[in-house]
């Protein structure tokens, strides 16, 4: 990381930005950031997806086509098209997306020599979210240059975490990624919550990493915990979000109740 560019706040107005990261790869990020923002919108909040991962799963999982993502999030952080113009519904009420296509694995490349690269996804979003109530990032499984955008874009981070004897090892790097990002570049960034998934109450190894997470984070983990589901497993291939592919079944409604957890916190924060 660089010496910090600018210090500039993050707007208090307008909507709440959330970035939802993990470096670690296949702990539910994408999954989590389609359902919970799907059951956001449907309390009639205004939700916008940024899909930042180049592997463009969140768009999948909604259905976009590859002619939806000619215009994408590479051309929003290389500066050639408004985020506002980037915009696409996603057939969802109330749910929008600005789509990843593989393009956007060059930003890292392209970006690195630019001046103030940490801040192309802040500054692209100023004046572009009017009307919205949450922004909801997926991020990339690194600690690259993309998810430092999100974070130095975002008032706050949700951290997906699976239920597996790794889970605390891993997130201590993304804490000290996100402790330094606050140090240089956005002081007001925080841990929104931690979300505990592929919880399996069959296998006692799920508890007791439940527990230790709780023990370390304490109210910061979600009472919330996402179940192994094969449900939640099926609805990328359809390009539907759990909640549209089998509402009744465990995985969406886990996803509407850390909905409704997530609503009472932000009415904490915003208090």
């Amino acid at each position: 990381m660089s010496e910090p560019y600018a210090l500039a706040p993050i707007p208090t107005t307008g909507p709440r930005v959330i970035a939802i990261a993990n470096q670690k790869g296949g702990v539910g990020k994408t999954t989590t950031a389609i359902n919970l923002a799907t059951a956001l919108a449907a309390t009639e909040k205004k939700i916008l997806i940024i899909d930042l991962d180049p592997q463009g799963n969140a768009s999948t999982g909604l259905g976009l086509t590859a002619a939806a993502r000619a215009q994408s999030t590479y051309q929003v952080l290389m500066g050639d098209l408004p985020a506002r113009e980037a915009m696409r519904s996603s057939g969802i009420g109330n749910l929008w997306v600005i789509p990843a296509g593989v393009d956007l694995a060059g930003a890292e490349l392209e970006l690195v020599a630019e001046m103030g690269r940490e801040f192309r996804l802040r500054m692209a979003l100023e004046g572009q979210l009017d009307g919205l109530d949450y922004v909801l990032i997926d991020c990339p499984p690194a600690l690259g240059l993309l998810t430092l955008n999100a974070l130095v874009a975002a008032h706050a981070v949700m951290v997906p975490l699976q239920c597996e004897f790794f889970a605390l090892e891993g997130i201590s790097h993304l804490v000290k990624t996100i402790e330094r990002v606050r140090r240089l570049f956005n002081h007001d960034l925080d841990i929104q919550g931690i979300v505990l998934t592929m919880f399996d109450r069959r296998n006692n190894l799920s508890d007791m990493v439940a527990a230790d997470v709780r023990g370390y984070f304490g109210s910061k983990v979600y009472n919330t915990v996402i179940p192994r589901n094969v449900r939640i497993s099926e609805a990328p291939s359809h390009g539907k979000p759990v909640l549209l592919y089998d509402l009744k079944c465990a995985g969406s409604q886990a996803y509407l109740h850390l909905a409704g957890e997530m609503i009472k916190r932000e009415r904490g924060w915003a208090a």
